[in-house]
């Protein structure tokens, strides 16, 4: 059901009017064929409604719950479009966008030797960081993702001035620097354990004193981000450990049980482990604002450690398709009560489109429902809208702020078009009359072709905290 709706002050406020899409759980979510979600100056929504009326009797409608004429401003969505929460990227590395498409026969370690170091290295220079960050996350918002949880490299510079990119473009992120002082090539690893946490701490400072966004809170977090264990010492992950404990606030990314080649080093490095999980839950980087990336192979006991901690895990499919990774059970992950969202993990994941996550995602939980012992149930609509927004909301510690529409939750939003005109091929368009309201069971069905044959196209709107962003209908 809708929140009761209160009384608001006189001010500026934006009025959206049309058909809803709001997740609850991993099991339901709201289909709202006449929505309302009224947002205010600071972007934060004040209420949602359903069923008030259209046309002359809209103005009386909205004067009685303290909106009169002329202090608000009201966006009536075209027949044929909906609005939903801004989906959430739990995984990318955003200075892999320009390798896309390369490197797909090979298996996670001789790829990340073959082609992803060299690309990686490439922003050691600042002109190029400046000239190719832009383009990469503007690319990235107009897919639809409202949050990124982004991987840098391991060059200071370069990754402050992806933090200040995000920033200006006005998108939320959290973005951290690469930890990797070892099993790294020579020209592309740092030189010891303290240069690699004190330039850390520097991203951290300079990344906090970035402006905050409307809501007067930060709009873009650092985060800690020892690449994954083979790449880090113990030395370092003692380091990072020991400022993560000092600072508890400061969230943790890293990789973990991806590849099977690489869950045999790791174990080799760390003898004194028995599990992948145990290595980060050893030096303090297990906790309730850890994003643990892929997580294919865990075992059931190293899901109940993560669990335990509080910790999440982002779900890249695509990438562990394109890269022959495998297939991570999702589902069993949230049995275990461990948090789940998903990542595109550009560019492992051959699309930086989380719509493409979604639909990779779906054919995983296929793929994994026929295999014994996994419980045969595939993933519907429900559950896939929640693994993009309340589930990536939950691993990011964010749930309170994005992931659905509720009071005083920050106002984060794709406007989607399906109708003929978005020029997508894929979606063949419900076109409605004007002021026609679509039924319950259209507007899911609108979700569904959204979600499997969706692309930038079908988004005219991407909106964060309120600001419009990017999408076709754009013009920043």
């Amino acid at each position: 059901m809708v929140t009761n709706t209160p009384t608001v002050t006189p001010c500026k406020y934006t009025v959206y009017l049309g058909p809803v899409i709001n997740p609850k759980t991993s099991t339901h979510f709201d289909a709202l064929p006449n929505g309302l979600i009224i947002v205010d100056s600071r972007g934060n929504i004040v209420c949602l409604r359903e069923n008030l009326p259209r046309g002359p009797g809209l103005q009386d409608a909205l004067a009685q719950i303290g909106l009169p004429d002329g202090t608000y401003t009201l966006v009536k969505l075209e027949p044929g479009e909906f609005i939903m929460p801004g989906l959430i990227d739990t995984h990318i590395h955003a200075c892999q966008l320009p390798n896309l498409g390369l490197g797909g026969d090979y298996g996670l370690l001789e790829w990340l030797k073959i082609y992803t170091y060299p690309a990686e290295r490439k922003f050691s220079e600042i002109d190029y960081a400046a000239r190719i960050y832009p383009e990469i996350v503007k690319r990235i918002i107009n897919s639809g993702t409202t949050t990124s949880c982004y991987y840098g490299t391991l060059h200071l510079e370069a990754t402050k001035l992806l933090a200040d990119i995000v920033r200006k473009k006005g998108q939320r992120a959290f973005v951290g620097k690469c930890n990797m002082d070892r099993n790294c090539p020579s020209d592309y690893i740092e030189p010891s354990a303290k240069v690699s946490r004190e330039t850390t701490e520097l991203l951290v400072t300079h990344i906090q004193n970035l402006p905050q966004s409307s809501a007067g809170e930060p709009l873009v977090h650092p985060v800690i981000t020892p690449r994954f264990a083979i790449s880090c010492t113990e030395e370092l992950l003692t380091s990072l450990g020991e400022y993560a404990k000092a600072n508890p606030h400061l969230a943790i990314q890293t990789h973990i049980s991806e590849n099977q080649q690489e869950i045999k080093k790791t174990l080799e490095l760390f003898p004194d482990c028995t599990s992948y999980a145990g290595v980060y839950d050893k030096y303090n980087l297990l906790r309730r604002n850890t994003i643990l990336a892929h997580g294919v192979y865990l075992t059931d006991e190293e899901m109940k450690l993560i669990a335990q901690k509080g910790a999440g895990v982002s779900h890249c499919p695509a990438s562990n398709f394109y890269l022959g990774s495998g297939m991570a059970r999702a589902r069993k992950l949230l049995e275990h009560g461990v948090k789940v969202g998903l990542g595109t993990d550009v560019s492992g994941g051959n699309s930086p489109s989380l719509l493409y996550a979604i639909q990779m995602a779906s054919n995983t939980s296929k793929m994994v429902a026929i295999l014994p012992n996994e419980g045969g149930k595939k993933f519907d609509a429900a559950m896939l809208l929640y693994l993009a927004t309340l589930g990536g909301a939950e691993v990011c510690c964010l749930r309170d702020r994005i992931g659905s529409f509720e009071q005083g939750k920050a106002f984060d939003a794709l406007l989607v078009n399906v109708r003929d005109d978005s020029g997508n091929p894929a979606v063949w368009g419900h076109d409605l009359a004007e002021g026609e309201i679509p039924e319950k069971k259209v507007l899911k069905e609108w979700l569904e072709r959204f979600f499997f044959c969706g692309d930038d196209r079908n988004i005219r709107q991407v909106i964060v905290q309120g600001s419009v962003i990017g999408g076709r209908g754009f013009r920043g």
